[in-house]
């Protein structure tokens, strides 16, 4: 099992990290625009094997495809990350052309490859490659879901005063902070609803922090998130490798479910040897049938602003 990551920042390099501590791969390469940074970082990583525990290959190129060849699941967090005060739309000038001229390149070298979009804004770069690739639906997969997701847990167990491990919860909808959606009625702590145990005033904190989660980070840290972005898409790698057939909420192409069409949006699908095995229509009460559709308006206007590139 072949992995790239390309783009050996913050976030690249924390993906490598964690498919290479999982020991589920035999090589990760990274690449870089940048002149020795890839191969730098994966030194520095290989010099973790041994004190981690992992036989994994971490590997470094400088904006050499070539060494991708024959990768089965290619990573893409290429692109200029968010500052203070960005939001992620503003990010589609320029990362558009990077996005696309980086999958065009992967896709030359393994044909065959499932592709993951970390890239901001992310369900439009999602869009984007699908629009560009020629690859098929199944094979192209946007992370923003399962990170957010991952961040309403997160949010949950503070409320709950509980342990992360007893919550379970889901955000669909748009990788934004306007367009997420947190499913806040069936999240649960031990199979039972929140709302056993917190106010709705409280449950709606939980929401709006969620939704603010990574400009909240971006606020603190100066620059975007690292360290759940890189688990976050670790455990669809790993999914899709393992063929573990995992659901997850990522960025999919829509072609009717959920009565939306012609855009990439966070909904949940199972994740297997193909990519995304399915998507699963869950059902929806009144109140997130509309903010499903509201997002998927926002989504759309963003996509708009890709003319010219597709």
């Amino acid at each position: 099992m072949k992995i790239t990551v390309v783009g050996a920042g913050a976030v690249g390099a924390s993906c490598a990290e964690y498919i290479a501590i999982k020991n589920f791969a035999s090589e990760v390469v990274l690449i870089d625009i940048k002149e020795g940074f890839a191969e730098g970082k994966a030194m520095d990583l290989m010099q973790c094997a041994s004190l981690n525990g992992f036989d994994t290959k971490i590997t470094g190129a400088t904006n050499d495809y070539s060494k991708t060849a024959g990768s089965d699941i290619a990573v893409i967090t290429s692109g200029i990350p968010r500052k203070p005060g960005m939001t992620r739309e503003e990010l589609i000038g320029i990362n558009a052309g990077i996005v696309k001229e980086v999958s065009s390149n992967l896709i030359k070298h393994s044909p065959n490859t499932i592709i993951i979009v970390v890239s901001n804004p992310m369900d439009t770069m999602t869009y984007l490659v699908h629009k560009t690739s020629g690859l098929p639906k199944n094979r192209i997969i946007g992370m923003g879901g399962a990170l957010d997701s991952a961040r309403f847990k997160y949010r949950l167990a503070e409320a709950l005063d509980c342990p992360t491990s007893d919550v379970d919860g889901m955000v669909i909808g748009g990788h934004s902070d306007t367009g997420m959606v947190p499913l806040i009625h069936k999240a649960a702590r031990n199979s039972v609803k929140v709302s056993e145990y917190i106010s709705a005033e409280r449950m709606q904190k939980v929401v709006e922090d969620t939704k603010v989660g990574g400009a909240t980070l971006t606020k603190l840290l100066g620059t975007s998130a690292w360290y759940a972005p890189g688990a976050a898409v670790s455990g669809l790698v790993q999914a899709i490798a393992c063929d573990q057939k995992k659901m997850f909420p990522c960025s999919a192409l829509l072609e009717g479910e959920y009565g939306l069409n012609d855009l990439s949006i966070g909904v949940p699908v199972v994740l297997g040897k193909n990519g995304i095995e399915r998507i699963v229509e869950i059902e929806l009460n009144d109140e997130e049938k509309v903010k499903l559709a509201e997002s998927a308006e926002g989504v759309k206007k963003t996509n708009a602003l890709l003319d010219g590139v597709i």
